[in-house]
């Protein structure tokens, strides 16, 4: 029987978007979704043969307004986490049940392939068949599931950034809150030997994996983990032994700043931590962490409000 999810609708003026979805992921949410008015038009009018089956009802829903979602559990731990979501957040909320299998399936048709940096494309993989890729660029066929990390986010952009800048072919990586896997597929496809990631989230493991296999990449080249790189210290340990010259970090800036001391010891010399999920006006905090941890910052990626940086040992 599937699960039972409560999905938190939030409506939201167009301006206020950046800020309300800088506070929900800065309270922990681990993904959310943002359907315009502007990008719902634009969806009318690629797909213009299916007008006449839009529900007028909907147009209306979404006239003059933004709606940001998010998704929790439907018992009293879902409740707990919504109550720590929404701080700081005074708007009015809906929330609709839902089984997990339409959550996994519901917002399908809004994700598209996108481009990313110089050479990266990001494809659904039900259009694996049908999105028009350049030549020269690399393909990374994505299917996240419950696990958010689709790449439409950019703080997920500038780590892509990041690893087209600082990846070492033919050596390892190592990903710190992999979410759906994109970062470390990227990287492997990028020319990395072998992934590492790790994420708070068991239903990660699962989707990383299945997003790796949808690539091509087999159990061989890469390894998936649950659990808290801050907290759980045998997992630390773990990690300490599996040293990469490129680490990745696309968190907030509450969780890279007490990962920063164990950041050094992850890396091999001469190699590169790039963080990202880090609010702007959170930047130089961040950077000086990465500085009393003994990591200098050595680039600075900036996108619509968010940062990355990328830093290596002194």
């Amino acid at each position: 029987m599937d699960s039972m999810w409560l999905e938190i609708v939030l409506n939201a003026k167009s301006e206020e978007l950046d800020l309300i979805s800088a506070t929900l992921i800065a309270n922990g949410v681990p993904g959310l979704a943002v359907e315009e008015e502007e990008e719902f038009r634009t969806f009318l009018e690629e797909n213009r043969q299916y007008w006449d089956y839009v529900d007028d009802e909907l147009m209306e829903q979404m006239k003059g307004v933004s709606r940001i979602k998010f998704y929790v559990t439907d018992d009293a731990d879902g409740q707990k986490q919504l109550a720590q979501y929404l701080k700081g957040i005074d708007l009015p909320y809906t929330s609709v049940r839902l089984r997990e299998y339409d959550w996994a399936h519901s917002w399908q048709k809004y994700y598209r392939p996108l481009a990313i940096g110089k050479t990266i494309y990001i494809v659904p993989e039900w259009e694996r068949d049908t999105a028009q890729i350049p030549a020269g660029c690399t393909s990374i066929l994505m299917n996240p599931g419950l696990t958010f990390g689709t790449g439409s986010h950019a703080s997920t952009q500038l780590c892509l950034e990041g690893i087209e800048e600082f990846i070492v072919p033919g050596k390892s990586v190592l990903d710190l809150g992999c979410g759906s896997g994109i970062l470390a597929i990227a990287a492997l496809r990028l020319g990395a030997s072998h992934a590492t990631g790790v994420d708070i989230d068991p239903k990660a493991v699962d989707v990383s994996y299945e997003n790796a296999e949808l690539n091509g990449i087999g159990r061989d080249r890469c390894k998936f983990l649950a659990g808290n790189v801050i907290a759980d210290k045998s997992l630390v340990a773990e990690l300490k032994e599996l040293k990469a010259p490129l680490v990745l970090a696309n968190i907030v800036a509450d969780v890279i700043i007490p990962l920063a001391p164990v950041v050094p010891e992850l890396l091999v010399e001469g190699g590169t931590f790039v963080c990202s999920g880090i609010i702007d006006k959170r930047g130089d905090e961040v950077a000086a962490a990465l500085e009393k941890s003994g990591l200098k910052v050595i680039r600075r990626f900036e996108k619509n409000g968010w940062i990355a940086l990328a830093a290596q040992v002194c």
